[in-house]
Order: structure tokens, then C-alpha cells, then sequence
């Protein structure tokens, strides 16, 4: 049987991007991972408390969402920084999250860099290296999510990490495999039938069809849904219940 994660970005209520937290617990028992912000360019010490709980008490695998210090941005700015300077707050990150897992007797499952950080080291390998050595010396049995095909993932496995190759339900792609840009037309699929016909054909045919209609290859290990959109829970649920209906078995990677 197929397998595929359903992962979903968190824990990222801030002053310019805020919603109710309640929202981030209706869609636990549709996914099978979730990322938590860890403070940087969202999020904080008391829904990170909460949402860990709420995750572990469901059986949801929880990774780490770390991003560049941009709050007023919520992550998206790009910034030119040294790759001792991503080490460090990489380190940082992941401490800052890991303890509220750890005072509940467990860890980290995965790591997934988040906005600018994510989309830059996907094609800076530089910038990559220095993610995944700060993981691998934090704790080496860490999956490193990253957008499939991406210099995260590489540098990940070419670090004996376990990479697990991301795709994306409701964003478009370019003829490369990286995403559209969120200031493009078009960077966001607001249609449900169509982001879930775009997350079948990922799955089952490893493809995805670009802006121009072109087919790029991808893998499939996970696939993210977001927590912030209009009809987020219904999309959630519809996605859970149409792999199901495939044969297509929902869990962690």
C-alpha cells in the first residue's frame, strides 16, 4: 500500500498574522506531523507548550519549523547570513522546542526550515550544509524535510541524515520544481478539487505539472497543507479522505 505524511506548518499566530489556536487543534486528527514555529518568525513559549501537548496526546509526530529572526516579515525576507550565523540559530531553534518535548519524556521527530530559509536552501547549498550540520549535531536521528529534489535534501543524505522529500498541496510550481513565489499570480491553489487532483498525481505518478504545463518530476515522502487558509479543516479533511479512498495509507515518515 502506499504510504504518504500529511504534514501542516503551526503554531504561527503572530500580531500581523493571527487566528485562533483552536484552528491548529481541529486539524490534528487529519494530519500525521505537524512543524511548530520555535519563536523566530512566529509563534511562542505558551503555543508551543500547548501544541506539543495537543500532538503527543494525539500520537502526531512533531518536528521543529525554524526560520530566519523576522517577525515583522514572518520569515519571508531573504537574508545573506554566514553559515556559522544559520548554524546558530538553527541550534537555537531547536532547543528552544525540543525542551517542551523533552520535560514529556520524548524528542524531536523531524526538522523543517520554514519560509525564505526553506526556499533559499533549496537551491544554496551552502546555506543547506549548514542547516543540516547543525541538526546532525543536535541529534542525528532527525528527518530533515525539505522541498523534494531540493539542496536540502542532498545534503541531508549526503550527511547520513534521513531526508524526507516534501511536496505541496495548495502552491504551483515552476519549471525547475520550486515553488512559485507567493508574490506571483498563481503561487497559491485555492481550489480544492484541484489541489487534491495535484496531490494524487505527486503521489501516484510521481509528477507534478508546472505553471507552464510542463511535467517535472518529484518524490513524495510528505506532503504540507497549511493551518492558515480560509477553509483549512474542510481542505485537510477532504485531502485525509481521498487518500483513504485511494488505498493510500496516512502516516509520519
Amino acid at each position: 500500500m502506499p504510504r504518504i505524511d500529511i504534514n501542516c506548518d503551526m503554531g504561527e499566530s503572530t500580531s500581523l498574522h493571527a487566528y485562533h489556536i483552536d484552528q491548529d487543534l481541529a486539524l490534528l486528527p487529519w494530519l500525521s506531523s505537524i512543524n511548530l514555529a520555535c519563536g523566530f518568525h512566529a509563534g511562542d513559549a505558551y503555543t508551543m507548550h500547548q501544541l506539543t501537548d495537543a500532538a503527543l496526546s494525539a500520537g502526531i509526530a512533531i518536528g521543529a519549523h525554524p526560520s530566519f529572526h523576522d517577525r515583522e516579515n514572518f520569515g519571508r525576507s531573504n537574508q545573506q547570513l554566514s553559515p556559522v550565523h544559520v548554524y546558530d540559530i538553527i541550534i537555537y531553534q531547536l532547543g528552544a522546542l525540543n525542551a517542551f518535548l523533552r520535560v514529556n519524556g520524548t524528542r524531536l521527530h523531524h526538522v523543517k526550515p520554514h519560509g525564505a530559509l526553506y526556499n533559499m536552501a533549496a537551491k544554496d547549498g551552502l546555506m543547506a550544509d549548514a542547516i543540516c550540520r547543525a541538526i546532525k549535531d543536535f541529534d542525528d536521528r532527525l528527518i530533515v524535510y525539505g522541498l523534494s529534489g531540493s539542496a536540502l535534501i542532498t545534503s541531508a543524505e549526503s550527511m547520513d541524515l534521513q531526508g524526507a522529500s516534501e511536496v505541496f498541496a495548495d502552491r504551483s510550481y515552476q519549471d525547475d520544481g520550486t515553488l512559485t513565489p507567493r508574490s506571483h499570480h498563481g503561487a497559491l491553489i485555492e481550489d480544492e478539487a484541484a489541489a487534491i487532483a495535484q496531490v494524487l498525481q505527486m503521489i501516484q505518478r510521481g509528477v507534478v505539472t508546472s505553471v507552464t504545463s510542463r511535467t517535472i518530476p518529484v518524490k513524495a515522502d510528505t506532503v504540507c497543507i497549511h493551518s492558515d487558509g480560509k477553509h483549512a479543516l474542510a481542505f485537510a479533511r477532504q485531502i485525509f479522505e481521498t487518500l483513504q479512498q485511494h488505498h493510500i495509507e496516512v502516516a509520519s515518515a
